[in-house]
């Protein structure tokens, strides 16, 4: 299992918002390069975000399914990637003081050759990512929440 966490100053609710919205997931997720279409929806159990990794015209077309979700404290996904398989994503929201959340991502390849690979050579290759993948989900967040960058309407 490879975990990755941060703190964003949101609330669950706010944090969860971002992660709600499917169109998003290319923004914060590192290697996702295009969202092609988010399944009615989303993000009940069953759903999908359809994507795109890597660099056009060389990127693979696959998709991100919801396992389980509780809102605002967790979603769990499967993410596939043909050829490399797929692998089982948690992201849990934990309310740590008032206007605070904690995010732990955890990671853990269910098919492919990932699954292979021992738990550090994954740790160690992919613990990075989802670091920097957390650090852009926060940005979000807290873009999101942040009143000054909120649409006023026309200028």
């Amino acid at each position: 299992m490879l975990d990755a966490e941060l703190t964003v100053p949101v609330d669950p609710e706010q944090a969860f918002a971002v992660l709600a919205d499917g169109w998003l997931y290319s923004s914060w997720v590192v290697g996702a390069s295009h969202i092609r279409e988010v399944d009615p929806g989303w993000p009940d159990v069953g759903t999908r975000i359809h994507h795109s990794v890597g660099l056009w015209p060389l990127n693979v077309r696959d998709h991100t399914t919801v396992r389980d979700v509780d809102p605002p404290r967790l979603i769990e996904l499967e993410a596939r990637l043909w050829p490399v398989g797929s692998a089982r994503i948690l992201l849990e929201l934990t309310e740590i003081q008032p206007n605070t959340t904690h995010i732990r991502m955890t990671e853990h390849a269910m098919s492919g050759p990932g699954k292979l690979l021992p738990s550090q050579l994954q740790r160690a290759m992919l613990k990075p990512r989802n670091q920097e993948s957390l650090s852009r989900l926060a940005a979000l967040i807290v873009g999101r929440a942040d009143e000054r960058y909120r649409p006023t309407g026309p200028t």
